[in-house]
């Protein structure tokens, strides 16, 4: 009998709660190794091994060391391992980012040993020397690392981000890479701009930064030299179906239409990083034309800045973008109109026509 309740007392013993969960709102669910799903809610209990999820939610676990891990909508993570000693020495973290955006920010001065602390997703894996960052990981697991600064605008410390092929170090504020599979190095880090922590803190979809996007075409370029070689020229030639004696050649005939909009096709990269500066294109760019309307600040068809398909249907320009953040708005293609909208930090001008008839101005909230 005594050796019973010994061993029942072993196994409750190791069933002890690392953290809670400090913030909640919307949905979320906690599930376990023996089968059991919770609900999520708020100062919820978490142990070793749970995967916790988000759906249209957003939380916050605080483990027992006073590290953070804030999650966005549609997040997965999984605790992997903790253990916590007041020896820092023998303290250690790992957990698994399997899907969605998360910021990390490690426990207070002394309370772990960071290089104990290591964070996994599909296609790389963390090594946390610094207090701040952020992580996305996309439908086809990219991950997006980012570096933050610390409470005076400095460098929050060191991350490094490994796979099977190299390793990428940030170290200063803002810092980036991008890893698109665990067999590729991470690309070469670059320095977002016009970035800011509110910026992180409210968006909930998000483009890849520009910068970033850069450095994985400047990367995929190097890892196939052949590229040019594989290059159709034909694709350049002009259209050899139209007759300029009979009709006006379009140099570009792809006409888009909404039977066109693709909605898997949208970046979903979560929460945070996005704002990445989408460098909002002000208007005075080039004036482009759309079926006889003419546009200013945005590619016609499909923009991959602003992920907005443009289309005109029975006599209106149509924007329609698909996220977290949905919108379509109609305007009719005789009226000269300036558009303003703001997507949640994400700012795109748009003049139809020469804009100055009509503006519309449009403020979308997280």
């Amino acid at each position: 009998m005594r050796i019973w309740l010994l061993i029942l007392f072993s196994i409750s013993a190791l069933a002890t709660e690392i953290g809670e969960i400090s913030e909640f709102r919307g949905t979320g669910e906690i599930n376990r190794t023996n089968g059991e799903s919770l609900t999520a809610k708020l100062q919820s209990d978490i142990f070793s091994f749970d995967d916790v999820r988000t759906g249209n939610g957003r939380l916050a676990i605080e483990f027992l060391d006073s590290s953070v891990v804030r999650l966005t909508e549609h997040s997965k993570l999984v605790v992997d391992e903790y253990i916590y000693d007041p020896d820092p020495s023998k303290s250690k973290m790992a957990l698994n980012m399997a899907s969605g955006t998360a910021r990390f920010i490690s426990g207070k001065f002394g309370k772990m040993n960071k290089e104990n602390i290591t964070i996994t997703t599909p296609t790389a894996q963390i090594g946390i020397r610094g207090t701040d960052f952020t992580t996305t990981v996309d439908e086809l697991g990219r991950s997006l690392v980012i570096l933050l600064p610390d409470e005076f605008g400095n460098s929050s410390g060191e991350i490094t981000v490994t796979t099977a092929a190299g390793v990428e170090i940030l170290n200063e504020a803002f810092q980036a890479t991008m890893v698109s599979t665990f067999e590729q190095r991470p690309t070469p880090k670059v320095t977002l701009l016009n970035m800011s922590l509110d910026l992180i803190d409210n968006m909930l979809i998000v483009n890849r930064p520009p910068e970033v996007v850069l450095a994985v075409e400047e990367q995929e370029l190097g890892v196939s030299p052949t590229a040019e070689l594989d290059k159709d020229f034909f694709d350049d030639a002009p259209d050899l179906d139209c007759d300029a004696l009979v009709e006006e050649c379009d140099e570009d005939n792809d006409e888009v239409t909404r039977l066109d909009i693709d909605l898997l096709g949208v970046e979903f990269l979560l929460d945070l990083l996005d704002l990445m500066e989408t460098s909002s294109r002000k208007s005075g760019g080039k004036v482009t034309e759309l079926n006889g309307v003419e546009l200013e600040g945005i590619i016609g068809g499909f923009d991959p800045v602003y992920q907005v398909y443009t289309f005109v249907e029975d006599g209106r320009i149509y924007f329609v973008h698909d996220g977290t953040n949905r919108y379509e708005i109609g305007i009719d293609t005789s009226a000269g109109t300036s558009l303003y909208l703001d997507n949640a930090g994400v700012i795109m001008e748009v003049n139809i026509n020469g804009g100055g008839e009509n503006t519309i101005i449009i403020n979308q909230s997280p």
